[in-house]
């Protein structure tokens, strides 16, 4: 052996290249694009969204099985000024199964509107609930 001892060098190409700056800078890159890409779905699904409930939202907050063929709801709409539309609601009767269905038309007229509606069912319904509001 000599005096002075020499690194063993590592294969070429096996554990890659250090000090890549290139590939460094390339894949924060391509990492911001695609998070700006991201953020920027998630605003526009979020506006969309947010434009889509407030031109008309309804609730179900009572409702009465008058008999086995009909059902009474209080039908509750919040919606723009001059927005006319319908409301689809459904009952379900004790084994799960879709009893009723029915749409409620929503006047234009105002920025609300309340109503006590009545939904015909092939038995009797045991839940009211409403699947939602489209605007005309």
């Amino acid at each position: 052996m000599s005096a002075g001892t020499r690194t063993p060098r590592l294969p070429e190409g096996r554990y890659g290249r250090r000090g890549d700056r290139e590939t460094d800078r390339r894949l924060k890159v391509v990492g911001a694009v695609c998070g700006v890409l991201l953020l920027g779905l998630i605003a526009w699904l979020g506006g969309s969204y947010l434009i889509r409930e407030t031109r008309i939202n309804g609730t179900v907050p009572t409702f009465q099985a008058v008999s086995d063929s009909e059902l009474q709801l209080h039908l509750a709409v919040r919606k723009t000024e001059g927005t006319a539309g319908s409301c689809t609601v459904r009952s379900q009767g004790e084994n799960g199964a879709v009893v009723g269905v029915a749409d409620f038309p929503v006047p234009a007229a105002g920025t609300g509107y309340d109503a006590v509606v009545s939904l015909r069912t092939t038995a009797r319904g045991t839940t009211a609930e409403l699947l939602g509001c489209t605007p005309a």
